[in-house]
């Protein structure tokens, strides 16, 4: 392209408009100059795979090429008939620095036509628009101008703005002017309302300006304020008006290189961009409807962005011109990507058409010589998007299914909760009928079985309830620690010994939240000798008896009995408390909540012919009130207090810090001094005190984090011991051994014991396996008696063909044929008789007694290891 050449492209109707600005030849004589403004209409040919010219046309006036320019080009509506055409914007320079503007249509027969034209002594440089009318917009400086055929002089409007963001047509306020201006307050009340704090902070705002009817409108609607010092160019995608008020969905690119999603003025979606200056955005609708937008960077690269996931799809460098329109006629939309190409002169050598589907085509590829493979490829990318299609049509389906299902598992736990708070109240529960005829038509049936007894089952547990006393609850307790909430739940002790496996659960008040009432919380057992010498902590197991049972093959009832007395009296001289630890911020939220506090346990039976030995129950304990006010004041705070060398506080604050913490327990072991640093580390450095009801525990007064630790320090002998910390947190947990450390001999030796002394838990694991044992017997000798009362191996001949002489059978042949059948039916009786089957029942029953003994089983040999 020679110097004095320029060139513009515009798509319109699926073709690419090429308008190039330029002079004749010279020739000789000639008078006076003349300036070409040519259009070449370019269509894409889908088998030749190059766009080809269809037609031309040329449009000339006098002046200059030199002082001639193509300012910008677009497609807008011409207000005569209606249609969308093609129209240029051109500059000629005229004598006094007074320069002329035309603006020109293009027909569909080619011919151009100059629509009107307008003169101006400075240069159309910034935010120049050509929207419907045809009408043209522009800024200069702060002011905002406009001129149309129909008031062929300059316009001014009366705002003053810093910039133009979008410019378009809407159906009720005609053009519409999106732009920024510096923030101002209402002068009259007619005006709309503006945030003083806005204006404080930034400085600027968007606004909208209707140039027909000069209206003023806030700019809310498109974006927030505070975008209005980084946004660069706005696309609308939609734009209507519900009940007087501006609904706009939008997508903006920043001076941040980001492009955001808004939807009613509220940022939506925001995608970092791959590149720095992006300067424009368009809009691309292709095939199965879906949307992308093509970001134009200053240095001349794109990239396509994905509405739905806002991912980057593709990126491209060195882009003259990136357009959009249907190219190859397919009926959707596609991307045509124009790039540079200093060796040849023709815009459209270098190409790409795609949609990100079915349709890519590109320059410098041979069609000619490999079709066949192409066609193929093609048609493969086809099927592989279809079938891509189907699978996620499918995964969306699967998602939908789950997220019912979902709903549904909520609506049963809700019902369940209601069920068993009703259930724990005596309170009977009846479903709704609506709601029963809701649950048929969602497809859940009733666990009941239809068959069973109301009545007998009501009796049942009516004959267990009675077994439990009226008042069973010693005392019931509430603290705060930190973030957590401490429920302490004491039994009375008569009635605490007949349990086993005992849990608490917090049920909320089901009328304060549609969630589930239920609380998740951790539980722990505190065990306290009676004379507050000894403390132990568990989560939920009962401590084995420390004696081992003796196997008593001859007698067994005393394999019934014998157990559960030595458990007795190795729990008669000890106390437990019941603790359950739960988050309290979650409980916060309500500022105010009642919560019910129920006891899970297995209620101990002592029969000699039932293996499964309990029944689970729940009941109630009572209920708390939890509130932020009662918080604030400390109600339920912990409270040490120092008194001389001890630290006074009640039982259930030290319960309370013991549960809120977490225990660790190591060995120390010095092999060449003794371990009386210990002692004065913890009186000294850690200032403890002991609890005046338990000394064996020390309370760390030392101010900081590590105040509120509990120590526990056994001596075994001069150069071994046991330290136990219960600490709030990790960190805690190593300031006290790094403490610890430098007090140490150096060769000392710290291991950390996983849970109690090594010596309990080999007494535990020996009355484990020892339980397994006497399992596995009951089962075999219940076996024995089932084989007896059904009378099998009665039924047996009572004389056997070894009684008799064998010489009796064999004096004739039908004694050799009775012989031989009173011998196969004795062989077939004993056959019988080894393999006896197992009744269903009784094999469910020792399966899971087994299951249960060796899990605890394993359970002590993890904690040895």
């Amino acid at each position: 392209m020679l110097l004095h050449e320029q060139e513009q492209i515009l798509s319109y109707n699926g073709e690419v408009l090429v308008f190039q600005l330029s002079g004749p030849k010279h020739v000789e004589g000639a008078a006076g100059k003349t300036t070409n403004l040519s259009v070449r209409r370019m269509a894409f040919d889908r088998d030749a795979k190059l766009f080809i010219q269809k037609s031309s046309g040329v449009f000339s006036m006098h002046g200059n090429p030199l002082e001639a320019e193509i300012i910008c080009c677009s497609c807008t509506t011409d207000s005569r008939s209606g249609l969308i055409l093609p129209c240029v914007l051109l500059k000629k320079k005229k004598t006094k620095n007074i320069l002329k503007y035309l603006l020109l249509l293009l027909h569909s027969s080619n011919q151009i036509e100059q629509c009107f034209h307008f003169k101006l002594d400075y240069e159309l440089k910034e935010d120049v628009r050509l929207l419907a009318g045809p009408l043209v917009l522009w800024r200069h400086g702060n002011r905002l101008f406009h001129v149309s055929r129909d008031a062929c002089a300059v316009q001014t409007a009366p705002l003053q703005l810093s910039s133009i963001v979008w410019a378009g047509e809407t159906d009720d306020e005609g053009v519409l002017v999106l732009g920024v201006r510096a923030a101002h307050l209402p002068e009259s009340e007619d005006e709309p309302e503006f945030s003083t704090s806005d204006g404080a902070i930034w400085g600027t705002e968007f606004f909208a300006y209707a140039v027909e009817t000069q209206k003023v409108f806030t700019g809310t609607s498109f974006m927030p304020h505070a975008y209005s010092k980084v946004v660069s160019s706005v696309c609308v995608c939609k734009k209507e008006l519900l009940r007087e008020q501006l609904r706009i969905s939008l997508v903006a690119v920043t001076h941040k290189n980001q492009l955001i999603w808004f939807q009613d003025g509220i940022p939506k979606s925001v995608c970092e961009l791959p590149y720095e200056k992006p300067c424009s955005v368009k809009i691309v609708v292709t095939t199965s409807n879906n949307l992308l937008f093509i970001v134009s960077f200053a240095s001349g690269n794109t990239c396509a962005i994905w509405r739905d996931s806002f991912q980057v799809a593709s990126k491209w460098q060195k882009v003259n011109y990136v357009l959009v329109d249907d190219f190859i006629c397919s009926g959707n939309e596609q991307i045509l990507l124009l790039f540079k190409d200093d060796s040849c002169e023709d815009v459209l050598s270098r190409f790409r058409i795609t949609d990100f589907g079915e349709i890519n085509y590109a320059s410098g590829i041979n069609y000619k010589d490999d079709t066949p493979m192409a066609e193929g490829l093609q048609e493969n990318s086809l099927l592989t998007v279809q079938a891509l299609e189907t699978r996620l049509q499918a995964g969306y389906t699967s998602i939908r299914e789950l997220q019912h299902h979902l709903r549904l598992k909520k609506k049963v736990i809700l019902e369940s909760c209601r069920a068993l708070i009703n259930l724990v109240q005596e309170r009977s529960h009846i479903l709704p009928t609506a709601k029963e005829v809701k649950f048929k038509r969602e497809g859940l049936v009733s666990l009941w079985d239809d068959t069973e007894n109301p009545l007998h089952s009501l009796n049942k547990e009516a004959s267990m309830m009675a077994k439990v006393p009226e008042h069973f609850v010693e005392k019931l307790w509430q603290r705060v620690v930190d973030d957590r909430l401490i429920v302490g739940v004491k039994l009375i002790e008569s009635f605490s010994l007949s349990l086993s496996d005992i849990s608490l659960s917090l049920v909320m008040d089901p009328d304060l939240t549609l969630i589930s009432p239920i609380i998740e919380c951790q539980n722990k057992i505190i065990t306290l000798n009676k004379t507050f010498s000894a403390l132990a902590i568990s989560s939920c197991q009962i401590e084995p008896p420390p004696k081992k049972m003796k196997l008593d093959f001859d007698s067994k009832n005393d394999l019934e009995k014998d157990p559960h007395k030595r458990s007795l009296k190795n729990q008669v001289d000890r106390t437990k408390t019941f603790i359950a630890v739960t988050n309290l911020s979650p409980l916060l939220a309500f500022h105010s909540v009642r919560c019910m506090v129920l006891l899970h346990a297995k209620k101990q039976k002592h029969k000699s012919d039932d293996l499964q030995k309990s029944k689970k129950i729940t009941l109630l304990c009572g209920k708390i009130l939890l509130s932020l006010e009662d918080i604030s004041h400390g109600k339920y705070s912990v409270k040490m207090l120092r008194d001389n060398s001890y630290c006074t506080g009640s039982l259930e604050d030290i319960l309370a810090v013991l549960a809120a913490s977490m225990r660790f327990s190591f060995q120390i072991v010095s092999s060449e001094y003794t371990l009386t640093p210990v002692n004065s580390w913890l009186l000294g450095e850690m200032e403890s005190t002991p609890f005046k009801e338990c000394h064996n525990n020390l309370f760390c007064q030392r101010v900081g984090n590590l105040h509120g630790t509990v120590l526990n320090w056994t001596q075994k002998s001069p150069f071994e011991g046991v330290l136990t910390l219960f600490c709030r947190n990790m960190t805690v947990l190593f300031q006290c051994l790094h403490s610890l450390t430098r007090v140490l001999p150096p060769s000392s030796d710290i291991k950390l014991l996983r849970s109690g002394s090594k010596d309990r838990l080999t007494d535990q694991l020996a009355l484990a396996l020892e339980n397994e044992v006497l399992i596995s017997r009951k089962f075999f000798s219940s076996k024995e008696n089932e084989v007896e009362k059904s009378g099998t191996w009665g039924k047996r001949t009572t004389k056997k063909i070894s009684d008799a002489p064998v010489a009796s059978f064999l004096d004739s042949k039908e004694g050799v044929q009775q012989f031989r059948k009173k011998f196969q039916h004795e062989r077939e009786e004993n056959m019988l008789s080894m393999n006896q089957a197992v009744n269903g029942a009784l094999y469910q029953k020792m399966a899971l007694k087994m299951a249960e003994a060796q899990l605890h089983s394993d359970m002590i040999v993890w904690r040895l290891s």
